[in-house]
């Protein structure tokens, strides 16, 4: 089995549902005592929050570049930016190593793909619901018809993601908001809703709602055990 490397910290409470899910997944497949090998860098999120923020891309790709660099330099084989947000700058970072970075986007879309779903609703931090980065690569690559809550339901999102989520905090009154949120995209014609925000999935899960959820996380994690496990 290949060498997994993840780039995490953002936050570290998602970065922790990926290294519990990617050894999961591995000791489903390969049964017994094993586990991923995994080359990890988690970084200080204060910092790039901030960052993210004040919209310094340029900033966020150095930060994030280096990391991918001690990343590849443990050992890795390939990088998992554990994050959504930051794959606003995951052009940049592929540039700038040697080893494939394995897009959280392209794996959902192909998540989508099997289930023969093509028009979705995302959820996210702003930057990802609003920001061409993602949508447009879902959009063009794939084919989707990717739809986005209203701009009061997207403010409405982005402050629980970073006044709750990244610090833990799981509320009920929240679960209830975003449940509201994805039954109006369910009505508005939405085949399957993407957990476009590596929390998102810490507050809701399956269990909440009748529509398909992808929960990013859970579909990164999968394909990078595919990844390792390949060739």
């Amino acid at each position: 089995m290949k060498t997994i490397g993840l780039l995490g910290g953002m936050s570290w409470e998602s970065t922790a549902h990926y290294y519990e899910a990617i050894n999961e997944l591995t000791k489903a497949r390969l049964g017994g005592l094993h586990s991923a090998p995994i080359a990890m860098v988690s970084l200080d999120f204060a910092p790039i929050e901030v960052v993210q923020h004040t919209g310094d891309w340029d900033d966020l790709a150095d930060r994030l570049i280096t990391g991918a660099r001690q990343v590849q330099a443990a050992g890795a084989g390939c990088l998992v930016v554990c994050a959504n947000t930051a794959h606003i700058v995951a052009d940049e970072i592929q540039a700038a190593i040697d080893i494939p970075l394995l897009h959280i986007a392209d794996a959902t879309a192909q998540a989508l793909a099997r289930d023969q779903v093509t028009s979705v609703g995302l959820l996210g931090t702003s930057f990802t619901m609003e920001e061409a980065f993602y949508k447009d690569r879902l959009a063009h690559r794939y084919g989707l018809d990717v739809m986005v809550p209203e701009s009061s339901d997207r403010q409405y999102i982005h402050g629980a993601i970073y006044r709750e989520l990244v610090r833990g905090e799981i509320n009920d009154d929240t679960r209830a908001g975003f449940v509201k949120i994805i039954d109006a995209l369910a009505a508005q014609g939405a085949k399957g809703i993407i957990l476009g925000c590596t929390e998102i999935g810490l507050l809701v899960q399956q269990v909440h709602t009748a529509i398909k959820l992808y929960d990013t996380t859970v579909i990164h994690a999968e394909a990078a055990v595919q990844w390792a496990l390949s060739g």
